[in-house]
């Protein structure tokens, strides 16, 4: 029995048992692989792997976090509350990085920031006497993430701004209170919680990485996860190394939510007044203006740059058709079966009881499972049940691996995206319809979903870019002699052939730009409200 008055029906629970059963399955066979009797490697690990690399990801996650949150809350603050120069063009153009993956990112700067190439020659004649910063470590590793991730904490914080009480900032600004005040003891007390929590998917993202880091030379937990279960064969190590990195993300859910709570923090009143804006001098709007164009430079103006000057010398590498069809239909199949099963969650979360929601909750985590984690458990899983099928039923190491692992990852972006849309929806209207003699279904069908046409567009969008600029999985659970766009990057990155890279780069580059300009429109819609 629910509050609207629709029957207990066993469907929705069912769909909702079975798609939480698959994070659940991959972790259960990351335990099992880990607990094996005939390898115990924990020794050697804690005496020799983990210390260094624990340490690593920690510095990396600080630094990451320290410089999205600088970046990210004081540019959100400069667009919502200064009337500075190019402010439109500015407020969407810090969300281009978004489109830029990591590891294009470090790919594109490699020869750019190397010893041979030309802003090292520049350095030598303007300062010889002081020695050349080394790109590739753990500190440029922190500006290359940062320089990438920081839209998750700008739109966060921007969206928290908006939403802020104008009735607020002006008591403030009457009580005497600076530009300054205004910001350290109102406006961000109050966006507190959406900066933590873009500043969450931030580290998410980051301890996803394993172009970018190896590609810098940076030993994270996650790239020990991949070194030690396909370079030295040791699936046992590889998946104790793995537990410990789920342990991370669960320190750091933990954190995220103990500091973001249940409450609500955004005042309602005066919401619908339009937000004061503070005055400054002419050349500090200008110099605001030049912090805020300086990540978008940086993240991803030159990286594009950069990647275009290698066209002229590019040819059509062998493959990349082939690498594109499967990038493309991977991506299809993996955002039509995630699109479904968030619908299928959000709408049981909606109507479900307590254990059917906290079902929905647990099929949502994989987005913050790093994906070798979630490779290594689902290639456990596939193999427990290839044999107790006794072979009939082989996945590992199949294109349909890849999907099972796409889905689980980024099934919470559909069921998050979704179940906003379905907040939007008055509970009146499925107690209309219940009154009218429709079932679940038939609100479903020919309520909900004419109501949830832009929400779903939005989900379809963002699951599908993210699958096509999925890396860490995709190497591992591809089949043998399988590419995609990023694996190929990947592969001529490592070579050095940036010219055959180039062109893959470029397609995924174009398909990410896809949800910046979706959040673009979305943007704009708060800035007109």
């Amino acid at each position: 029995m629910n509050f609207i008055g629709f029957p207990k029906t066993d469907g929705w629970g069912l769909a909702s048992g079975l798609a939480a059963a698959l994070p659940l399955s991959a972790l259960a066979g990351l335990v099992w692989l880990a607990a094996q009797p005939d390898a115990p490697v924990w020794g050697h690990l804690w005496a020799n792997v983990l210390p260094k690399q624990t340490a690593t990801t920690l510095l990396l996650m600080l630094g990451v976090a320290a410089l999205t949150g600088f970046i990210g809350t004081l540019s959100a603050w400069i667009v919502t509350f200064y009337p500075i120069p190019m402010r439109r063009v500015i407020g969407w153009s810090l969300l281009l990085p978004l489109a830029m993956p990591t590891y294009l990112m470090a790919y594109s700067y490699g020869d750019f920031l190397d010893q041979a190439g030309p802003l090292f020659r520049l350095w030598q004649s303007v300062f010889p006497a002081v020695t050349y910063p080394d790109f590739r470590s753990l500190g440029g590793a922190v500006i290359l993430l940062a320089l990438a991730l920081y839209p998750y904490v700008y739109i966060s914080a921007r969206t928290a701004f908006v939403q802020q009480s104008a009735v607020m900032i002006e008591a403030g600004r009457t009580l005497g209170l600076s530009p300054l005040t205004c910001f350290t003891r109102i406006g961000l007390p109050l966006a507190r919680p959406a900066i933590i929590v873009g500043i969450a998917l931030v580290l998410m993202e980051c301890m996803n990485d394993i172009g970018a880091v190896e590609f810098l030379g940076v030993n994270t937990l996650t790239l020990g996860v991949y070194d030690t279960w396909v370079v030295r064969g040791n699936l046992a190590g590889a998946a104790q190394l793995a537990l410990t990195l789920l342990a991370f993300m669960a320190l750091l859910l933990a954190l995220e939510r103990s500091q973001r709570g249940d409450s609500d923090h955004y005042q309602r009143q005066g919401r619908r007044r339009n937000l004061p804006d503070f005055r400054a001098s002419r050349g500090v709007l200008f110099a605001m203006s030049g912090f805020c164009l300086i990540p978008v430079a940086l993240g991803f103006a030159l990286p594009v740059t950069l990647l275009l000057a290698h066209l002229p010398d590019a040819s059509w590498p062998a493959g990349l058709t082939r690498a594109t069809l499967h990038s493309v239909g991977l991506a299809a199949t993996a955002t039509l079966i995630a699109a479904a099963l968030g619908l299928t969650l959000a709408f049981a979360a909606r109507h479900g009881a307590a254990m059917r929601r906290a079902m929905t909750r647990i099929a949502a985590l994989g987005y913050a499972v790093p994906g070798t984690v979630l490779a290594l458990g689902i290639m456990t899983a596939l193999a427990f049940l290839a044999e107790a099928s006794f072979g009939l039923i082989v996945l590992s190491g199949s294109a349909i691996a890849l999907i099972i692992a796409y889905v689980v990852r980024f099934l919470s972006l559909s069921f998050g995206t979704l179940e906003a849309g379905f907040t939007q929806i008055p509970p009146g209207l499925d107690m209309a319809a219940r009154s009218l003699g429709a079932d679940m279904n038939a609100t479903l069908r020919r309520v909900h979903m004419p109501l949830l046409r832009a929400p779903l567009v939005t989900a379809l969008l963002l699951v599908f870019v993210d699958v096509m600029k999925e890396l860490p999985a995709t190497l591992i659970l591809r089949p043998f002699d399988f590419e995609t766009l990023a694996t190929g990057v990947y592969t001529y990155a490592s070579l050095g052939q940036m010219e055959d890279a180039a062109l893959p780069a470029l397609i995924i580059l174009t398909v990410g730009l896809v949800p910046v300009i979706l959040g673009i429109g979305v943007m704009e819609r708060l800035r007109r409200r």
